[in-house]
């Protein structure tokens, strides 16, 4: 489903724009940071936020790569999103760690403190994906 291209940059990339929609059909995009394992985004949100009642209403969700300022360089995935009460938390999770440790240190008081106030894991399953 991925080119190389694409692949490469959700490895690399430090955030994500994922949009949900409200009860009302209102999109609400957000900024997120993720971890993708070649099949599924793992995404820890902070409770409480609208996202989360969105996803209750409506599952489906887009995520959006910045592009490179001048038209080129989209990435926009279409996915699935489930909550996963069975995941690790963000503090337990290593290669989540090892992406956002810095920010973690500097922002949230460490892996343990980020995964206190974002410890709701979501899952998005890409289910197309479109990329110029």
């Amino acid at each position: 489903m991925f080119s190389e291209k694409v692949s490469r940059r959700l490895d690399d990339e430090v955030v994500i724009w994922m949009t949900t929609v409200a009860a009302g059909g209102k999109p609400q995009t957000s900024v997120v940071w993720y971890w993708w394992d070649g099949s599924e985004f793992l995404i820890y949100s902070l409770d409480p936020a609208a996202r989360l009642r969105n996803l209750a209403d409506n599952p489906h969700v887009s995520l959006n790569l910045d592009g490179n300022g001048r038209g080129g360089d989209v990435v926009t995935i279409e996915g699935v999103a489930s909550f996963d009460p069975a995941a690790p938390t963000a503090a337990e999770m290593e290669d989540y760690v090892a992406k956002y440790r810095h920010r973690m240190d500097r922002g949230w008081g460490g892996p343990e403190g980020f995964a206190e106030k974002y410890p709701t894991a979501i899952r998005v399953r890409p289910t197309r994906v479109r990329s110029w």
